[in-house]
């Protein structure tokens, strides 16, 4: 069973895992904006999330990412070669129009990683800003992307659903903040070291519960879709209550980045009773 271990962790080590996370939320909102499954988009940002997570996890720096001496590090660089060409290969099915969404994405994650100011490393060092930068790229990956693939014109519920979506991602990150505390360095300024672990918890549930009530405002909302986002919500609210300083190694890396991918199986069960 020493094999399956690894395997396992070369799954999460390799992004794979956060990659079907990314592509279990477009898939939620085909469901829940009742617009086609763009399956070249979707293959895109699976095989374009593994190699641009394992650029930020692995190559803060342009050298590092390319100099990696370690074998098991080279082994998921080779990986994420391979995943950028197939990546590549489904960018020319995607519209044109989808592509600008896809740059000013791409531009706030290669900011995210490059040092873009004179005396801070990167924006992910931009004390505080690190969550909200990232919660935006996935909202914007997962809602807007999808949209503008199926040629449809931005309207009042895909700017709710990206609202949430921005939220949701938030209060997934709030897990990742308080495991990392220890290992952070002062100056990221991170919400557990600013208001300390509790406050931050109590902030991860205010946002969840800010997400279920933006479910009230869209226009198109059925009871099955309020039951779907209810039962959410409390996977949130759970995970952000069971989190702790000192964590089982798989909690945040395999658990609660699995929450998306366990939602989207909800709201396609629900899909398919309604």
């Amino acid at each position: 069973m020493k094999w399956f271990g690894r395997l396992f962790d070369f799954y999460l080590d390799a992004s794979i895992h956060v990659a079907l996370a990314i592509v279990s939320l477009v898939v939620a909102t085909s469901l829940l904006l009742n617009i086609p499954v763009a399956y070249h988009l979707i293959f895109f940002l699976f095989f374009g999330s593994i190699s641009c997570y394992n650029f930020v996890k692995y190559g803060p720096e342009a050298e590092k990412y390319l100099k990696l001496t370690d074998l098991y590090h080279k082994n998921i660089q080779f990986f994420s070669i391979i995943c950028l060409l197939f990546a590549g290969y489904h960018a020319y099915f995607i519209r044109k129009e989808t592509w600008f969404g896809i740059a000013a994405l791409v531009c706030m994650t290669g900011l995210y990683a490059v040092p873009v100011l004179p005396k801070t490393k990167n924006l992910r060092n931009l004390g505080g800003l690190k969550i909200f930068i990232v919660a935006a790229v996935w909202a914007g990956t997962t809602v807007i992307l999808p949209c503008l693939e199926a040629g449809l014109v931005l309207t009042w519920d895909s700017y709710i659903e990206t609202a949430q979506r921005f939220l949701l991602v938030l209060v997934l990150l709030v897990p990742f903040e308080i495991r990392d505390l220890e290992y952070d360095a002062p100056e990221l300024k991170t919400l557990p070291q600013r208001f300390g672990v509790r406050a931050t918890k109590l902030f991860g549930i205010g946002v969840a519960l800010s997400y279920l009530l933006l479910t009230f405002l869209k226009h198109n909302i059925g009871t099955l879709e309020i039951f779907g986002q209810g039962i959410l919500v409390f996977l949130l609210v759970m995970t952000l209550w069971l989190t702790k300083n000192k964590q089982s190694k798989y909690f945040a890396s395999f658990w609660v980045e699995g929450i998306p991918i366990v939602w989207v199986g909800i709201v396609y069960c629900l899909y398919m009773l309604d």
